[in-house]
């Protein structure tokens, strides 16, 4: 069995820094260095929804799960908060609806996204699913919405006005609740929005001018990946869980980087067996400034880091342990991020383990239990 906590670190070659995790059972958000110890925590108001991540001034950026929604379908969560260093409250933007993620914009505001039902005459259209299975509401879909600092809502987005109810089919091995489940809103430095359509097995790129699809790819290839990332050579990494997939050995899970251009795949990285590096759902990667990629295996809770030659340089288990109402005792993780020592937001912070006490040295290296 992995061990909690760091399992491996190869100086020479890891890209050294701070990683960033939201446990998804806990209540904190942790800033780990190198060795696995904490060197800062911000204790949360809410269990997350689903992850969090570093603004450039330092404050973390974390959707709550707040329990509230209308929707019972995982990656729920209802409210964004912004919290400084010290974790006060800067910042907050509440909507039953919301789910997955967001993203801080230049300008200050921030794009969200959440449920909404589809029209019934467009549900009737829409193919494919387990036949029968719509909630007595209806259908849901998403839609994506560009809030300023005080939570005026300045753009919107609606999936079901730009989908093709034939094109854009449901997953046949999956119920009529939803069309699409996003599970990714990423605004591109030109504005547009990059996001993944778990059931659709697809990702796309939104012109936030037009509202039309610039880029859409996945299909055939993709099991429910998560997300879809840009890349400085403007390529597009993507984590592929490989569930309900027809190209790829299942249980099995992949990290690809996609030319958009071309719709080639120019990198990627996979196990054998598959079955070694394999999450059914949430999960992500990042690209490191050195080229190695960090990935979040969320199912199981574990990051790791790998060289272009797929070689593991960095392994980190994550030994926070929380209820989860469907999967009881979990170690979940939707998401981590890397940064380095230059991060701006660090500029003037304390990084210092010893500062966290106890907390500093748990798990780096128990046995897992």
């Amino acid at each position: 069995m992995k061990k909690l906590g760091l399992n491996l670190h190869k100086p020479d070659k890891a890209c050294q820094g701070y990683t960033l995790i939201s446990p998804m059972e806990g209540s904190n958000t942790y800033l780990l260095d190198m060795e696995g110890r904490i060197v800062h925590r911000w204790q949360l108001p809410y269990r997350p929804g689903d992850h969090g991540y570093l603004l450039e001034n330092g404050h973390l950026l974390i959707g709550g799960r707040t329990n509230k929604g209308p929707v019972s379908i995982g990656g729920k969560s209802g409210i964004i908060l912004e919290l400084d260093w010290d974790g006060e409250r800067v910042w907050e933007y509440e909507d039953p609806t919301l789910h997955h993620d967001f993203s801080r914009m230049p300008n200050g505001n921030t794009m969200v996204t959440g449920w909404e039902l589809v029209p019934p005459e467009t549900v009737r259209r829409v193919e494919g699913g387990v036949p029968g299975t719509e909630p007595p509401e209806g259908m849901w879909s998403d839609y994506f919405r560009e809030v300023d600092p005080q939570g005026a809502t300045v753009w919107e987005w609606h999936a079901h006005e730009h989908l093709d109810p034939v094109a854009d089919a449901i997953c046949p091995l999956h119920r009529r609740d939803e069309w699409t489940h996003t599970n990714t809103c990423h605004v591109l430095p030109d504005g547009n929005i990059l996001t993944s359509w778990r059931l659709l097995d697809q990702v796309a790129i939104v012109d936030k001018a037009t509202g039309d699809f610039t880029w859409k790819w996945g299909r055939g290839e993709l099991g429910h990946q998560h997300d879809p990332n840009l890349l400085d050579n403007g390529n597009i990494l993507i984590f592929d869980n490989g569930w309900h997939t027809l190209t790829a050995p299942s249980p099995g899970s992949r990290v690809l980087e996609v030319n958009p251009k071309t719709n080639k795949i120019e990198w990627e990285y996979k196990t054998l067996p598959p079955w070694e590096f394999f999450s059914s759902f949430i999960s992500g990667a990042q690209r490191l400034p050195n080229g190695n990629t960090l990935i979040c295996e969320g199912m199981t809770g574990r990051v790791f880091e790998v060289t272009r030659e797929g070689e593991m340089v960095w392994e980190y288990v994550n030994p926070f342990y929380g209820q989860d109402e469907r999967f009881g005792n979990a170690n979940r993780l939707f998401r981590a991020y890397r940064y380095d020592a230059g991060f701006p937001g660090f500029a003037g912070k304390s990084l210092d383990p010893a500062g966290n006490g106890w907390l500093s040295h748990l798990y780096r290296g128990s046995s897992a239990q």
